[in-house]
């Protein structure tokens, strides 16, 4: 199978810890294992058959505390569409499945890189993300 696109390039578009202050860390530090991760994938169209795609990944606590850390990390990568007769609907697979499952594995080692350097040097996310999977549940 002949690749259908090219990565020209990738960057950290955008980053951001929120600890408000210490006793919301140690709070955080407690129940850092009842966060939940999300990601939200965007894309624009830019010049010369190519697209900016934004993985947006955040680890937040789901439940209203009061004390709570925040931690988000905006990845964007520029590829070139090499395929010139894709449909709108591969385009589509190829950005939210193809493209995530080549630069997620490094999306995550940067976001988990940071959360540990912020003071949480024993978080682990447990499970690997299955774009395919979540392509279908979209669909359906």
């Amino acid at each position: 199978m002949t690749k259908k696109y090219e990565i020209v390039l990738k960057y950290i578009k955008d980053l951001s810890v929120e600890i408000p202050d210490a006793e919301t860390f140690i709070f955080s530090r407690e129940n850092i294992t009842n966060y939940s991760l999300g990601i939200n994938i965007t894309s624009n169209q830019i010049k010369n058959e190519m697209v900016e795609v934004i993985t947006k990944v955040n680890y937040k606590d789901p439940k209203d505390n009061q004390k709570k850390s925040y931690f988000e990390l905006s990845y964007g990568t520029v590829i070139k569409i090499i395929d010139k007769n894709l449909e709108k609907k591969d385009l589509e697979k190829m950005i939210l499945c193809d493209v995530q499952n080549e630069v997620y594995p490094g999306i995550e080692k940067i976001f988990l890189n940071v959360i540990k350097a912020s003071g949480f040097p024993e978080l682990k996310l447990e499970k690997n993300v299955d774009f395919e999977k979540l392509y279908q549940q979209r669909l359906n």
